[in-house]
């Protein structure tokens, strides 16, 4: 990726059932979560990224890697791969892979410190913690 490209770079925190999703500002200094998806397969999702990156002037695709404690790859991160591979096939955007221990729990607690109600928790989980795995790696920029 050419980081002196104008654009935005969005970001993936995979689950079993929601994927949620965090934007960049356009001078990649902040992450905001964005939106949460409930994809019906992967169709679905690689259709609803297709149209979020073509509205949003997206330029590189960043997803979360689930990786256990002890650095190693388990299954889950063997499907962010897959993921990644069908992103850079079928809608050409430059993907890459971040660590993304501890950043539901880390999204929890913020969560939680601003007192916001275990309903509303449950609603935004997912993109505050793509917001979470996005602010990390702009930040190591």
């Amino acid at each position: 990726m050419n980081l002196l490209a104008p654009g935005r770079i969005l970001a993936l925190d995979l689950g079993q059932k929601r994927v949620g999703l965090a934007l960049s500002d356009d001078l990649r200094i902040t992450a905001q979560p964005y939106a949460t998806l409930e994809p019906r397969g992967t169709e679905d999702l690689l259709e609803s990224l297709r149209q979020i990156a073509a509205r949003e002037n997206v330029v590189l695709v960043l997803i979360g890697l689930p990786k256990r404690l002890d650095g190693s790859l388990g299954p889950q991160a063997e499907e962010a791969k897959t993921l990644a591979a069908l992103i850079r096939e079928r809608l050409s955007l430059p993907v890459r892979l971040w660590d993304e221990r501890f950043s539901t729990h880390a999204a929890k607690r913020a969560l939680l410190e601003d007192n916001v109600s275990r309903k509303k928790r449950k609603q935004v989980i997912d993109r505050t913690a793509a917001a979470w795995i996005l602010q990390g790696f702009l930040d190591s920029l």
